[in-house]
C-alpha cells in the first residue's frame, strides 16, 4: 500500500512539474516560424506550441475560397535575391534556397494550399522544435527576481501539463470571428462557416455584412449566380491602390464594385451595424430594418406587427427581402488564455482587435511578452505592412535581434565602413533592401558617424519607434550624430478618398523631390539622438521627429535610384553639407595636387592616396579624366616658351607608371606637418 501510494504522489508530481525553456513560442504559423528559425540559428533553448497537428493551420482553411491576396513574382529582371523578396510576399527569411516560395506555386496569387505545404516544408527541413497538438489554454506570471524580466511566465497546455519560460513570444494571429450582436443576428451566416460552392447561391438575393477583402472575396465567389448582391458597412470603401495599404480591398476581388457602378442590381451601402435588426417572415425571407423599430415590441409575435423602414419610406434601400445574410467582418485576438496578471489589454479605437504593445513590439503591461505576426500589426496598423507576411518576417527578425541584446549581450549587426562608402551604402540599400521597401515608415537604416567623419556605423532595419532607445536596444553608441534612412509615400497621397491617377502625380526633377508621392527613400539627418520626448512631440504624419536636416531622393518611376544627376549627386551633396566634408573620389594628381594647396585632404585622399591605396592609373586612364575635365593636361604646359620634348613626355609616362614617386613626397608632407 505505500509502494502503491508512492507511486501515485509520483505521478501527481510528474504531471504538475513544469518543463523549462529559455524561450516559449506561441503558434506555429508564419509568425511563429520565423522566430523559431532565428532562435534556432542563435543556438538559443526554445520550444513552439502548436494547438494543430500542422504547422499554418489558419491557412488550411481561409480565406475559404483558397486564393491569397500576397503576390508571387516570379520575374523580376534581377537576380539580386534581396531585391527579389521586393515582390516575392509569401516567402520567410531563411538560408535555405529551397525554401523560397516561388518553388511551390507559379501563380501570382497562389492557391493557401500551396502556403500550407510551404509552411510544413519550412518547419521540417529546417529541423524546428515545434510540440504539435499542444493547445496553450492558460497564460500565467510567477514572480522571481532571479529571472531574466523580474518573473517567468507559466504555460498551461490542454493535458493539464505546464512550462515555464523566460521569454514568451506570442505567434497565435488573429483567428476569432469578429461578431456583432443585434436583434435577428442569429439568422446571419459567418464567413468561416457560409458554403463555398456557388450553386448553393443560385437565383437567391444575399446582403454582406462588412467591406474588407473577405466580404468581397465572398461576393466575388457568387457574383455570377446571385439575383443581387448588397454589402453593408460602416465605414466606405477603401481601395489599396488609393491607400497604399496592402489589407485594403485588392483589385483581384473588387468585381462588385463593377457592377454596382455599372448598375447591375449589386450595391453598397454604409450604416452602422449595431443599428440593424433582421426579421424573418413566414417564408423564410430575411428583412431589414432598423433597432429603434423594434423597441417595446414582441418581435415573436409575426413580421406583420413590426414596423419596417419601408412603411414610412416607401424607397428604403433596404426594402427587397433576402435569402441569406452572410458576415464577414475579419477577425481578432483571443485574449481569453492569458491571466489578468499579465495585463495583457485590447487597443483603443480601431486597433481594439489587437493587443496593446509597444513600438518594440513588446507588451505594454509586462516585460518580456513579445506579440508577433499578425497580431503586432497594432504598430503600424493601415500604415505599412507589418500584419502580412511580406512584413511581419522583417519585424520579427527586428524583435530576435533586441532580445539578443537584452539577454545574451549579443549587439545588433553592424558594419564600419569608411566615410568615402557612405554615398554608396546608401545608394545599395536604398535600391535592393528588401525590409526598407515592404515595411516603409517603421523599419530604418541607420547610420552612426565616428568621431570627425572619418567613418560610420552601419545598422540595417531597426524600428524607428524606439530611435530614443537606440544605445540601450542595440548594445550601439551614437555620440557624434547619425542618418536615418526610411522609405516614404508622399505626405497627402494617401486616403480612401484620394485620386491617385491624377495627371502630374509624379515628379520628376531632383529640385522638387520632397514633393515625391511615390514611395521612395527619405534621410533625416540629426546632430544628437533624438530623445523621448522629441518622439512624442514629432509632427502629426511623421515617422521621425524633425531632423536637423532631411533630403528626399526623388521618386523613381523604376523604383531605380541610381542616376547620376537625379538621385546620387543631390544626395550627396546633402551628405557633405551635413558633414562639412568633400566625399568625392579624387586621382592620384589630385590629391598630390590638393596637398600642397589645402589645409586638409578630401577623405578619399586621406584614405587612399595617402596610405598609397587606391587604383593605379595609366595613360589611357588619365587621358580619360582629362576628357572628362577632371583633370589638367599638364602634358600641354610649356615651361620652357616651347612644346613638351619628348624626354619630358617619357617622364610624364613613367610618372603614371610609378606611383611611388608621388606617394613618398606626400607622406613626407604629411609627416612634417604632424611635426
Amino acid at each position: 500500500l505505500g509502494l502503491a501510494l508512492c507511486a501515485s504522489s509520483l505521478c501527481v508530481a510528474s504531471s504538475t512539474a513544469s518543463l523549462y525553456h529559455d524561450y516559449c513560442v506561441i503558434g506555429a504559423g508564419p509568425a511563429g516560424l520565423q522566430a523559431a528559425y532565428f532562435l534556432q540559428e542563435a543556438g538559443r533553448d526554445y520550444v513552439v506550441f502548436e494547438r494543430s497537428h500542422a504547422p499554418g493551420s489558419f491557412f488550411a482553411l481561409y480565406p475559404r475560397h483558397r486564393k491569397l491576396i500576397s503576390i508571387n513574382k516570379w520575374h523580376t529582371g534581377k537576380s539580386n535575391s534581396e531585391f527579389n523578396l521586393r515582390h516575392d510576399w509569401n516567402s520567410l527569411l531563411s538560408h535555405d534556397r529551397r525554401l523560397l516560395f516561388r518553388r511551390y506555386s507559379r501563380d501570382f496569387f497562389p492557391d493557401a494550399d500551396a502556403m500550407v505545404r510551404y509552411l510544413e516544408d519550412f518547419a521540417s527541413l529546417l529541423k524546428l522544435r515545434v510540440q504539435y497538438n499542444t493547445a496553450i489554454v492558460h497564460v500565467t506570471l510567477e514572480r522571481d527576481e532571479q529571472a531574466w524580466n523580474g518573473h517567468y511566465f507559466l504555460l498551461t497546455d490542454q493535458d493539464r501539463q505546464n512550462y515555464k519560460c523566460s521569454s514568451l513570444l506570442v505567434a497565435t494571429g488573429m483567428w476569432v470571428p469578429n461578431v456583432v450582436n443585434f436583434p435577428g443576428s442569429e439568422y446571419v451566416e459567418g464567413y468561416e462557416t457560409v458554403s463555398t460552392n456557388p450553386e448553393d447561391f443560385a437565383g437567391q438575393t444575399v446582403l454582406i455584412l462588412g467591406r474588407g477583402n473577405s466580404a468581397f472575396e465572398t461576393a466575388e465567389n457568387i457574383l455570377g449566380v446571385t439575383n443581387f448582391i448588397h454589402m453593408v458597412s460602416r465605414s466606405r470603401v477603401r481601395l489599396s491602390w488609393a491607400t497604399h495599404y496592402v489589407g485594403d480591398l485588392r483589385a483581384i476581388n473588387n468585381g462588385l464594385l463593377d457592377t454596382y457602378q455599372l448598375k447591375s442590381l449589386d450595391g453598397l451601402l454604409e450604416g452602422d451595424l449595431e443599428d440593424l435588426a433582421i426579421v424573418k417572415d413566414k417564408k423564410g425571407k430575411l428583412h431589414i430594418t432598423l433597432r429603434f423599430y423594434l423597441e417595446n415590441r414582441n418581435t415573436s409575435a409575426g413580421i406583420d406587427s413590426i414596423t419596417l423602414p419601408q412603411d414610412e419610406l416607401d424607397n428604403f434601400a433596404t426594402r427587397a427581402p433576402y435569402d441569406r445574410v452572410i458576415r464577414c467582418l475579419g477577425w481578432k485576438f483571443d485574449f481569453s488564455i492569458y491571466n489578468r496578471s499579465l495585463r495583457l489589454m485590447p487597443g483603443k479605437g480601431n486597433k481594439i482587435k489587437y493587443p496593446q504593445i509597444k513600438p518594440s513590439y513588446e507588451s505594454r503591461g509586462t516585460r518580456g511578452l513579445f506579440v508577433l505576426g499578425t497580431a503586432s500589426h497594432s504598430v503600424d496598423f493601415r500604415k505599412s505592412a507589418g500584419g502580412f507576411i511580406h512584413g511581419f518576417r522583417y519585424t520579427t527578425r527586428a524583435v530576435h535581434r533586441l532580445l539578443e541584446n537584452r539577454h545574451h549581450g549579443v549587439p545588433w549587426p553592424s558594419t564600419v565602413y569608411p566615410i568615402t562608402q557612405l554615398t554608396n551604402s546608401i545608394i545599395k540599400r536604398v535600391n535592393e533592401a528588401s525590409g526598407l521597401y515592404q515595411m516603409f515608415t517603421v523599419l530604418a537604416d541607420i547610420i552612426l558617424l565616428r568621431e570627425n567623419a572619418t567613418a560610420f556605423e552601419y545598422l540595417e532595419e531597426y524600428p524607428v519607434g524606439i530611435l530614443a532607445e537606440l544605445e540601450i536596444q542595440t548594445g550601439r553608441k551614437a555620440p557624434n550624430g547619425l542618418f536615418v534612412i526610411v522609405m516614404e509615400y508622399g505626405r497627402n497621397f494617401s486616403g480612401a478618398d484620394k485620386d491617385v491617377f491624377y495627371y502630374n502625380r509624379a515628379v520628376g526633377e531632383a529640385q522638387h523631390a520632397w514633393q515625391s508621392n511615390f514611395l521612395h527613400p527619405v534621410i533625416y539627418y540629426y546632430k544628437h539622438l533624438p530623445t523621448e520626448r522629441e518622439m512624442r512631440l514629432q509632427p502629426p504624419d511623421w515617422p521621425l521627429p524633425r531632423p536637423d536636416a532631411i533630403h528626399h531622393i526623388v521618386e523613381d518611376f523604376l523604383t531605380d535610384w541610381t542616376a547620376p544627376n537625379a538621385h546620387i549627386l543631390p544626395l550627396r551633396r546633402f551628405l557633405e553639407n551635413c558633414l562639412s566634408t568633400d566625399l568625392r573620389n579624387f586621382f592620384a594628381e589630385s590629391c598630390f595636387l590638393f596637398a600642397f594647396t589645402r589645409q586638409k585632404l578630401p577623405p578619399s585622399c586621406q584614405q587612399g592616396y595617402a596610405r598609397t591605396q587606391g587604383l593605379l592609373g595609366g595613360e589611357r586612364l588619365r587621358r580619360h579624366a582629362v576628357e572628362a575635365g577632371l583633370l589638367e593636361d599638364y602634358t600641354l604646359t610649356d615651361f620652357s616658351g616651347d612644346r613638351p620634348s619628348d624626354s619630358y613626355k617619357g617622364s610624364q609616362d613613367q610618372l603614371l607608371r610609378d606611383h611611388v614617386i608621388l606617394v613618398r613626397p606626400l607622406q613626407h608632407l604629411v609627416h612634417a606637418k604632424d611635426e
